[in-house]
C-alpha cells in the first residue's frame, strides 16, 4: 500500500505527468531536454525528476556529464494503467 501511495503522490502533478508523457514518447531525455519540452526551469525540472525517481517511476543513467532519465522497467501496476491513459 505504501508503494502505491508513493506512486500516486508522484503522479499527482501536471508537470510530472508531462515528464512521464514525454518519456513515454521519447524513451529517454536529459534534464535540459525535459525542461525545454515542458517549459520549466532546469532547477524545477530537476526537483520533479528527483520525486519521480524516488517513487520508482523513473530510472536514470549517466553518460559522461549527462544524466538520462527514462521510465523504470519495473513499474507499479497503477503506473502501467496511467501510462495507457497518457
Amino acid at each position: 500500500m505504501k508503494e502505491l501511495e508513493k506512486t500516486l503522490k508522484a503522479l499527482a502533478n501536471k508537470r510530472r505527468l508531462a515528464i512521464v508523457h514525454f518519456l513515454k514518447k521519447n524513451k529517454e531525455a536529459t534534464v535540459t531536454e525535459l525542461a525545454e519540452a515542458i517549459n520549466l526551469s532546469f532547477r524545477s525540472t530537476s526537483r520533479h525528476l528527483a520525486i519521480l525517481f524516488s517513487a520508482g517511476v523513473l530510472d536514470k543513467r549517466q553518460q559522461s556529464t549527462e544524466v538520462y532519465y527514462f521510465l523504470a522497467s519495473r513499474r507499479h501496476p497503477t503506473l502501467e494503467h496511467v501510462l495507457t491513459l497518457l
